[in-house]
């Protein structure tokens, strides 16, 4: 949305509507003035011209683009904000909000994944049994369990059996494996682990270092076979000689600690967010009302459970709304809408990179024989957006913006093609978030001359902030386990002394009419030949070029040379990658310095369990040939070709024997 053009073609827009518009309105108005109330011309005539000099004639035409879709904002955010005030007035839970949805429905379906699935009747009675279980086992309001499990139906019931005892549950990432794992554990304080059957191999490789904390498996009525860990209690056969009578929950407020959910670690170890129990209620809840869902809607949620996304945005749906939400083990893009149909689901989830794979299927005869009317999630890239409605019939993309721990949460409610969301650019303090001013590659934050941070105006990029304000829900910030890494996430003094904001750490960008448009993460961006590069537009063009394929870009250093060179990894399992056609598509889609002086080829994508691109290894790596056996190419800087990287290239240009 930077882009020239556009720009001079909404000004030539703006200012076409405003003057007819306005100079139309104003005649026939002062013409019915002068006919039946001629003393008030003079007046009216002042008011007039008053609208009309200085900037104010594109506040009118802001208003009239906008005034539709922030009343729309205005109703969702007040009804989200009211319902979570009464909730934790009325001392509410997740534990006893859960119980009411439970009393209104208890034979209706809550989880299905396949051939199985659990009514809220079921679903209570599990996890009313895995409270007495462990309240037997002697833990106590106040500690921390870890759960170590991939998807299924009993997942939510395990913790949700914990929260009755108000005993907080760790989410773990089944992705994790050695020492990162350990970490999660550690940094949480866990005085459990629960895992399923399928994580047996990865608690095999640490047990040695966790003798001190008891463990649980959890074999699943699919693999009710597997044997149990030596030392371990098998958790699912004596959960059987447990009663499912109801379990008298332990009190606890709406801001105590239900989940630690963990970041994805991308940049080094996750750090463990806080999951208060409004917190768990605020998501679903914001996602429901702006989605405009009820409790007959079937949710499509085909992500991991052991992140936000999937374990509380959609999982809340159901425990908390109502809803009944079909959960897959693993996502699948061949069986996503033949799922979706199967299910009768009326609501998707996306998450990363899903809906490029999803579009990179060959057509088939599921893409529309489903109900799905809107699809819920973030990172749909703008450059695939309009495609992919059309193809798979979508009436509607909720794409929103916010992070597990963050409060600084936007949502895109009238399908704006490529937007995050917007904020009314009319009123923008009823929900205060800010975009300041930045070091695009450091992150820094630029301070004026009184010390506090400069607003980003229209096309400006900057990075978000969200004020922090600890008397209201939805501006408050848990934090983290660790204490010092939830301070490096708050800004002080951002526009007066005393106050505090939350940092996303996201650059992002703002139109004129308050729609935001994600530009990169602080630190993706990178300088080279005096131009700042930002490795999220350069991935979308490059994705575009090579058909959907994961790519990755980043910035390297090369020996004596200021700034960094671009570097793309793509991911080619198939080997069908055409090198030349991937420079031609640069040259004609790119200029000179944003255009990656290093392409190396992947045999798998790199990805986070949430569908997001990995970095930190690739970047370490660098284009260091002697690190990794891939094919990796270099840019001739004369004929604009690929050329592949041999020791004695790699030599002459860390020598500087090659120009650049």
């Amino acid at each position: 949305m930077t882009d020239k053009t556009v720009v001079k073609f909404e000004e030539a827009e703006r200012k076409k509507g405003v003057i007819l518009g306005t100079v139309g309105v104003t005649c026939a108005f002062l013409g019915w003035l002068a006919r039946n109330t001629p003393a008030l011309v003079g007046a009216v005539s002042l008011v007039a011209t008053y609208l009309m000099t200085g900037d104010r004639y594109q506040w009118i035409y802001i208003w009239q683009k906008t005034y539709k879709r922030d009343w729309l904002g205005f109703r969702v955010l007040v009804k989200t904000i009211g319902r979570i005030w009464l909730w934790e007035r009325c001392g509410t839970t997740v534990v006893s909000r859960w119980s009411e949805i439970v009393r209104k429905t208890p034979n209706k379906k809550a989880f299905v994944m396949g051939d199985r699935s659990l009514t809220f009747r079921e679903g209570d009675e599990f996890s009313n049994r895995i409270a007495w279980y462990f309240k037997r086992q002697g833990f106590k309001s106040g500690e921390v369990i870890a759960l170590f499990m991939e998807t299924q139906p009993e997942y939510v019931f395990v913790w949700l059996g914990l929260a009755k005892l108000r005993v907080t549950t760790a989410l773990i990432n089944t992705n994790l494996k050695g020492a990162q794992l350990i970490h999660c554990l550690r940094i949480a304080g866990c005085k459990a682990v629960i895992f399923g059957d399928e994580m047996v191999d990865a608690i095999t490789e640490i047990q040695h270092e966790i003798r001190d904390i008891p463990l649980f498996q959890y074999n699943s009525p699919e693999r009710n076979s597997s044997p149990v860990l030596q030392d371990t209690a098998s958790l699912a056969s004596e959960l059987k000689e447990m009663t499912s009578e109801p379990f008298q929950a332990v009190q606890a407020k709406p801001r105590d600690t239900l989940l630690y959910i963990y970041t994805s670690g991308t940049t080094g170890f996750p750090k463990a967010a806080v999951i208060t129990n409004i917190r768990f209620l605020l998501i679903p809840l914001g996602v429901y009302n702006s989605a405009q869902l009820s409790s007959a809607d079937v949710v499509y949620d085909p992500l991991p459970l052991h992140h936000t996304a999937g374990g509380v945005l959609g999982a809340g749906q159901a425990v908390i709304l109502g809803c009944t939400v079909v959960l897959r083990k693993k996502f699948s893009a061949s069986n996503y809408w033949s799922d979706a149909a199967k299910h009768g689901c009326t609501v998707a989830q996306y998450i990363g990179e899903i809906c490029r794979y999803l579009l990179a299927l060959p057509p088939g005869p599921n893409d529309r024989a489903h109900r799905v009317k809107v699809i819920v999630g973030n990172g749909l890239r703008p450059h695939i957006w309009e495609e992919f409605i059309q193809r798979f019939n979508v009436q509607r993309v909720m794409e929103f913006y916010g992070a597990t721990e963050g409060n600084s949460n936007l949502v895109n409610l009238d399908s704006k093609v490529g937007a995050i969301g917007f904020l009314s650019r009319l009123v923008s303090s009823i929900y205060p978030l800010i975009l300041v001013k930045c070091d695009e590659i450091t992150g820094d934050i630029f301070r004026d001359s009184n010390g506090k941070c400069i607003s980003c105006g229209p096309h400006e990029p900057g990075v978000l902030l969200g004020k922090i304000d600890a008397k209201k829900a939805i501006l408050t910030f848990s934090g983290y386990a660790d204490k010092t890494a939830s301070e490096k996430k708050m800004v002080r003094n951002v526009k007066e002394d005393g106050d505090c904001y939350f940092n996303t750490g996201d650059i992002l960008v703002m139109d004129h009419y308050g729609y935001f448009y994600f530009k990169d993460r602080t630190g993706d961006t990178f300088r080279w030949r005096g131009e700042n590069v930002s490795t999220a537009e350069v991935e979308g063009v490059i994705t575009t070029i090579v058909g959907l394929k994961d790519s990755v870009v980043y910035g390297v250093a090369i020996p004596n040379v200021e700034g960094k060179a671009g570097m793309v990894a793509i991911a080619d399992p198939e080997r069908k990658l055409d090198i030349t056609t991937l420079a031609k598509g640069l040259k004609s889609s790119l200029p000179v310095y944003a255009r990656p002086l290093f392409a190396r080829i992947l045999p798998e994508p790199p990805l986070t369990a949430t569908f997001k691109l990995r970095k930190k290894e690739l970047v370490e790596q660098g284009y260091n040939i002697s690190l990794f056996q891939d094919p990796i190419y270099f840019l001739d800087q004369k004929t604009m070709e690929y050329v592949p990287l041999t020791q004695k290239l790699y030599d002459d240009i860390t020598q500087g024997a090659v120009r650049l």
